[in-house]
């Protein structure tokens, strides 16, 4: 198997050869249910596939789906088994850099703590093969809110975390990884275009002076137009920061791809990757509720104990409290309860990720399923092919399918 850093570059040389566009689907894998359904996607297509895991999701801790990096690639391979899947699969951290895990801040995390702390995971993802790290250090609880971070701190603190990277591989005897820079938030300071080619000549002058020209990354992430509110890849905004990146052999990619109303326009317009990860958690749910309300229906017919699977998740999601870091301007300080029903339903759906493996949601889902295994031969089967169908139609859009019939010959 190539790896990823392999595959990235014969990308890069198929697209100046004007041979083939492809963008690179990289998945968030925020529950079991996802990942199954990826790498059964993958294993069907003849492509390969990306798991950007963030720390909130997979950490030394556990994350809140409950895997350490080495859980998560055991259960990417365990996966990989069970759908005879010799696609290549490949690891990858999304957002490593201070402060970007939740308990970083809740736990008031100085500077220093926290940067040690996202060290310690990166060397825990190497540990686990991880073959691409995304490093992040563009959020700075120091400053005053709204104001980003200097381009050239990010910079600094850029190189830090990659040196690091780069020493706890070669003492590990690891092969090369690939590395991923930016954000695509507007904190980061890297949506201008003048910011964005400033970080980008400042990172290549820093990484040469430190001798890690061979760490340049792969990947530079930028906002094209697209968050967890909008749908609309804006190309010629892609366009232009594919020009400033393609000549140093770097791909522009993607976050916030979910439910894209134009995804057939990533390729075609020079995008190398793009990550999707709510939009996946949000079919879990919805094939979830689905089964729920047949499952009435049983209950009703057949006298069985309902699971209240959507009442049990619905309350971990309100108990968890992440639900308020989606709240709108004007709903700041509201109970759960005074929002509109749309809200209410929103708010769970997208905050669903956080609480798959809460115990009270687990022993719902399990009685759920017992309840349908009456008349359904596998339910979850059901779940898991639903993701699988929103996770497809990414494969077409970014010229995937048989993609490593190309990406193997070169």
């Amino acid at each position: 198997m190539k790896s990823l850093d392999d595959v990235i570059r014969t990308i890069v040389r198929l697209r100046e050869a004007g041979s083939a566009q492809i963008t690179l689907l990289a998945v968030c894998p925020n529950s079991a249910a996802v990942l199954e359904a990826a790498v059964k996607v993958a294993a069907l297509n003849h492509m390969p596939m990306l798991f950007a895991a963030t720390l909130n999701q997979v950490d030394r801790d556990g994350g809140y789906t409950g895997w350490t990096p080495t859980q998560f690639v055991s259960e990417m391979r365990a996966f990989a088994r069970k759908y005879d899947c010799t696609s290549p699969l490949y690891a990858c951290l999304d957002h490593g850099g201070p402060w970007l895990k939740d308990r970083h801040t809740l736990d008031g995390l100085s500077y220093e703590a926290t940067m040690l702390e996202v060290k310690r995971s990166l060397t825990a993802c190497l540990e686990a093969g991880y073959q691409l790290l995304h490093i992040d250090p563009t959020v700075d609880r120091r400053l005053p809110p709204g104001r980003p971070v200097p381009v050239q701190d990010v910079v600094d603190r850029t190189i830090e975390l990659i040196a690091h990277a780069e020493a706890e591989r070669r003492r590990l005897g690891l092969p090369p990884v690939a590395f991923e820079v930016g954000t695509e938030e507007v904190h980061g300071g890297l949506v201008d275009f003048g910011a964005f080619e400033s970080f980008i000549k400042s990172l290549h002058a820093g990484l040469e002076a430190q001798g890690l020209s061979h760490a340049w990354p792969c990947f530079v992430v930028a906002q094209v137009g697209t968050d967890l509110h909008t749908a609309f890849f804006d190309a010629t905004t892609a366009r232009r920061l594919t020009s400033i990146v393609a000549p140093m052999g770097t791909l522009l990619k993607g976050h916030y791809t979910d439910w894209v109303e134009n995804p057939a326009e990533y390729a075609a317009s020079g995008m190398g990757g793009a990550n999707v990860g709510p939009e996946f958690t949000s079919e879990e749910y919805l094939a979830l509720r689905d089964l729920e309300a047949k499952e009435q229906a049983l209950c009703r017919n057949r006298r069985l104990g309902p699971s209240r699977f959507t009442r049990a998740l619905e309350k971990a999601v309100v108990d968890s409290g992440r639900w308020k870091k989606w709240l709108q301007p004007e709903e700041r300080g509201l109970d759960f309860d005074a929002l509109s029903g749309e809200r209410r339903s929103w708010l769970a759906q997208t905050g669903a990720r956080y609480v798959w493996t809460h115990p009270d949601v687990v022993e719902a889902r399990r009685r759920l399923y017992s309840n349908l295994e009456v008349v359904m031969p596998d339910p979850h089967a059901q779940v898991v092919e639903r993701i699988a169908r929103a996770i497809d139609k990414y494969v077409l859009a970014f010229n995937l399918f048989d993609s490593l019939t190309l990406l193997e010959a070169v």
